[in-house]
């Protein structure tokens, strides 16, 4: 599924030019965005920390 998805918009970036151009434009409008990269990364993140438990006096 994840590779027909991928297909399909490959396809449609090769089929309208314009539509690069704005995807390229807001994927960098994006990353530009510290907030934005922080919380993408911690939530990629997440999963793979160990949990923490509560600390015992």
């Amino acid at each position: 599924m994840k590779q027909l998805l991928l297909c399909a918009l490959l396809g449609l970036l090769l089929l309208i030019p314009s539509v690069f151009t704005v995807v390229g434009a807001v994927v960098a409008w994006l990353l530009a965005k510290p907030v934005v990269v922080a919380f993408v990364v911690g939530a990629l993140a997440r999963p793979h920390l160990p949990k923490v438990r509560r600390w015992a006096p």
